[in-house]
């Protein structure tokens, strides 16, 4: 929910792996520690205790014999066994859960081939009980089927209400309410992590968008369509799947055959007759492709590791899907974005009712209740209760003063009215703008020259370019002509906001004829209320992108390096990485370098030598090499977790003995992960969020890693 970080607690999760320059790093699960310093304050989260009423799961293999290949049919041939293995259980084919054990080691049952009428042996062997902490995944399989019997649909990750939609009819547009859910062994023991989700749908179809989108503009209409839809993510309301859109078959409509699972020619319309009485009413309608990867399953005589990942290509028809999320268009639309808000912004108590309902509707639901009752699972009623820590308050050190930061953690008043640390002057520049939007540029010209000189930049009349049309051409020409030796800075004022031509100008200035630039909407601009505020904003970022230093904080520890990672994936499953590095002690100035991963490339490979690179030259300005090295990682997924802990850790501490056998710095890793569910609130006479600076290191981190928010 991306409304939620301003009305309730939420948090950034950061993990710590560290390594030293020694031949063997130890890289082994922490003691958990907490932290010191700070004063306590009551805290509670959106997390829910497990417990736990028998020993564990008991894990069996089941082997068939002679060998069923198919999946469908093991699963078939297990449910005929009722008698033997219970009602509950969680089969993969292969893998056997159970909460009750067997009365022998291995119990033998039969069942008969359907296809050929041959009688096949099924060993059912135990193999281990399993502890409840050690459990999560089949739990998360579990609770999935308790989410159904709440009647709450999965799309996605997350469950919804579809039957009681939250209408925002002027919009076209309607709310699922849901939840997202997740169980995990943390250091308080096995928890489901459980918070307030909502869904956005359009309640019109793709269809209708796509007539509506021809209806005002004919030209260009497929082309328009395809950079519209491409991407976004539908829905198929007769099963409640969701689907990602990578193309539109125009050449095809519902009337086109294929083959289905029995190997005969249907079209769509007589399928979506047949399967789900849908009557499609638009018989020339194009159809959306989206292309999926799924494993093939081997064939009688493959050996096991010869299963692959198939791209599969699935046609949707526009009539009977829906947009989920919004356009580009309604997230520039403030009404749109304010009516939105008065239903998925959840106020913390909100957020503490939903979950104590959420909780109560389980334990009174029959089916829900025997679901978790028979895995030998019960609910607690409340959310987990902590103690957090508030670090002091940062002082900020500008060239001449040192600022306390306010409760709230805000200093942007003070630093426009302090010098700052490092002030370029903006002796030579150009601004580039619009006939229309002269005027405009002409008060932010004015407005930079008063604002300027309060923290020490002094700003002279630039270079302005009026141009005739918004083309993203002339906007590149005028530029270009612009462009000399001693040209500090470009800024180009932009009439609307269009990706195409920002990424044409940063393209331009950032890699073809590299200067400084600074794109603006004229609208952020056009409110002379605001106008000062948004310079003196403007102004500073121009500043550090010339070289300045705005402000620094007190490092308590002297030659350190911090570095920054970062990494993005485009769709031709390439990757860029991104790297920065602190350069002097106040951890003000940074080299920066990207590296490219080719499909099948380990990211480390180009990460590695960014940082021997950046390690030379923190040495040639400070002539010394850094003692400390604290990496902050992003772009890390659950999944990855461990290859970085395991792999890259060790490859960028291979990196410091090319410096000399003597060179051991100490080093730290820090995975930062902003995509998460994790609400923190504050207890007092009722829930609020917690203040800034607060530090939860305890209960709800995992036990494998130094987990702190």
């Amino acid at each position: 929910n991306s409304s939620s970080s301003s009305s309730t607690g939420s948090a950034g999760r950061a993990s710590t792996s560290s390594g030293s320059s020694s031949s063997k790093v130890s890289l082994d699960a922490p003691t958990p520690l907490r932290g010191s310093a700070g004063e306590e304050i009551p805290l509670c989260a959106n997390y829910i205790a497990v417990k736990a009423t028998t020993q564990g799961v008991f894990q069996y293999c089941v082997k068939f014999d002679p060998e069923v290949d198919n999946r469908n049919m093991r699963y078939g041939m297990m449910n005929e066994h009722k008698d033997v293995i219970g009602d509950t259980k969680a089969f993969d084919g292969t893998i056997l859960f159970l909460p009750i054990e067997l009365p022998d080691k291995t119990t033998v049952v039969q069942s008969k081939r359907q296809t050929d009428g041959v009688l096949v042996n099924i060993a059912i062997t135990l193999t281990r009980i399993v502890p409840h902490d050690e459990c999560h995944q089949l739990y998360n399989v579990i609770f999935r089927r308790v989410m159904r019997t709440l009647n709450l649909k999965q799309v996605g990750r997350s469950h919804f209400n579809p039957n009681t939609p939250i209408m925002v009819p002027q919009h076209k547009l309607e709310i699922w309410p849901g939840y997202v859910t997740s169980i995990q062994n943390y250091d308080g023991g096995l928890m489901l992590m459980c918070d307030v989700s909502h869904r956005l749908l359009r309640t019109d179809s793709v269809l209708s968008y796509m007539n509506e989108m021809y209806s005002a503009s004919s030209r260009n209409f497929q082309e328009n369509f395809l950079k519209q839809i491409v991407g976004t993510v539908v829905l198929t309301r007769y099963n409640n799947k969701t689907h990602r859109v990578d193309d539109v078959a125009w050449d095809m409509n519902p009337m086109s055959t294929f083959k289905d699972s029995s190997g005969e020619d249907i079209c769509f319309v007589d399928y979506y007759r047949k399967h789900y009485e849908i009557n499609i009413v638009d018989k020339e309608q194009p159809l959306l492709i989206s292309r999926v990867k799924r494993l093939r399953p081997r064939t009688r005589g493959e050996m096991p590791d010869a299963t692959q990942e198939e791209e599969v290509k699935i046609c949707l028809i526009p009539e009977l899907c829906s947009m989920t999320g919004l356009t580009d268009q309604a997230r520039e639309d403030f009404r749109v974005m304010k009516d939105i808000a008065q239903h998925t912004r959840v106020t913390p108590n909100q957020r503490q009712i939903a979950m104590k309902k959420f909780v109560d509707n389980i334990n009174t639901k029959p089916e829900a209740h025997h679901e978790l009752k028979r895995w030998g699972l019960e609910l607690d009623p409340a959310m987990t209760r902590l103690a957090g820590r508030v670090l002091p308050r940062e002082k900020i050190l500008t060239r001449f003063k040192t600022v306390l930061v306010n409760q709230e953690a805000d200093f942007s008043r003070e630093v426009t009215r302090e010098k700052c640390i490092t002030a370029v002057n903006l002796e030579c520049w150009a601004v580039v703008c619009t006939q229309r939007d002269r005027a405009k540029a002409t008060d932010f010209i004015t407005m930079m020259k008063q604002v300027g000189p309060s923290f020490g930049m002094v700003v002279n009349d630039p270079l302005t370019i009026q141009l005739d049309n918004d083309r993203t051409e002339t906007y590149l020409r005028s530029i270009r002509q612009s462009i000399q030796p001693e040209l500090q800075m470009v800024v180009s004022i932009f009439p609307t906001k269009r990706d195409d031509r920002y990424n044409a100008v940063k393209k331009l200035c950032c890699v073809e004829t590299p200067v400084p630039s600074q794109c603006i909407n004229s609208r952020t601009i056009g409110d002379s209320k605001k106008l000062r505020s948004v310079t003196q904003k403007i102004a500073l970022q121009m500043n550090c992108k010339m070289g300045g230093e705005l402000w620094a904080v007190e490092m308590p520890v002297k030659n350190l390096m911090v570095v920054g990672i970062d990494s993005y994936h485009d769709v031709k499953n390439r990757s860029v990485g991104g790297f920065v590095a602190s350069t002097n002690q106040s951890i003000t100035r940074w080299y920066s370098r990207v590296c490219f991963q080719e499909r099948g490339q380990e990211l480390i490979d180009g990460l590695r030598g960014c940082l021997m690179d950046a390690i030379r030259n923190y040495h040639e300005i400070n002539h010394a090499f850094p003692d400390r090295i604290v990496v902050f990682r992003d772009g890390v997924g659950d999944g990855q977790m461990a290859t970085v802990r395991d792999y890259e850790v060790r490859q960028l501490v291979e990196c410091f003995k090319h410096f000399g056998e003597n060179y051991k710095p100490r080093m730290a890793m820090v995975i930062v992960q902003k995509r998460i569910s994790t609400r923190v609130f504050y207890r007092g006479q009722q829930l609020d969020n917690p203040p800034p600076g607060t530090v939860v290191d305890h209960t709800v981190t995992r036990r494998d890693m130094y987990d702190f928010f």
